[in-house]
């Protein structure tokens, strides 16, 4: 029953994003904020979005902070939280094929 718990206890944070590129300025800004979130932990799912696994809630909370610290002053930014249990319900398609799903995710956290 632990286990069962578990996936609505982890959480996998998402932030998508569309930041402009149009000048060499924007375009630093936009490639400083995806370095930003992959010194946190954040992985590219998509070009413009990016996840990181949480154990808990209060973690995510954490790496969400750091995110909003970290907003470009132009653009969007979008951040969503889902439980391990809505996330591997999640259908992946490259073209019509549908990709196999990953057996799980592996994080290593050291504190």
């Amino acid at each position: 029953m632990q286990s069962r718990l578990n996936q609505y206890r982890v959480m996998w944070v998402l932030v998508f994003f569309d930041l402009p590129t149009d000048t060499k300025k924007e375009r630093k800004v936009a490639s400083d904020f995806r370095k930003t979130m992959i010194k946190d932990g954040f992985t590219m799912f998509q070009f413009s979005i990016y996840l990181r696994h949480c154990p808990t809630m209060e973690n995510a909370d954490v790496h969400i902070k750091r995110i909003k610290n970290a907003l470009p002053e132009h653009g969007h930014v979008g951040i969503l939280c889902v439980t391990d249990k809505q996330f591997g319900n999640m259908e992946i398609f490259y073209g019509k094929k549908e990709k196999e799903k990953q057996v799980g995710w592996q994080q290593l956290e050291l504190f």
